[in-house]
């Protein structure tokens, strides 16, 4: 099993072996741009259930679940953001909310 450190490496590598990260690129990875792409992968993800409320097809539904994991690790990384840091003090906070029951 890869670390989120191990998989945004991965993921920074493959930006840069197509030339992503150059001046002249479509594909400028800026935090708005990542931003975006994010959410419109997150849109992809829900017209698997847009229909039904199940799941249909479960290798397309991953492919998708696998671009928003993959956009939101390319957007923490230009942010500078520590997304395993992030992410266990949001759950520190949620075990110190309330929710309806």
């Amino acid at each position: 099993m890869k670390t989120i450190e191990e998989l945004s490496q991965i993921m920074t590598d493959l930006v840069k072996s197509k030339g992503w990260f150059d001046e002249d690129t479509k594909r400028k990875q800026t935090p708005r741009n990542m931003a975006c792409s994010l959410s419109i992968e997150a849109a992809e993800v829900l017209e698997h259930f847009q229909w039904s409320e199940e799941i249909l097809h479960k290798d397309e539904l991953a492919s998708e679940l696998a671009d928003v994991f993959l956009y939101l690790l390319q957007l923490a990384k230009i942010s500078e953001i520590d997304l395993e840091e992030a992410v266990l003090r949001k759950i520190e906070v949620n075990y110190g909310r309330t929710w309806d029951k």
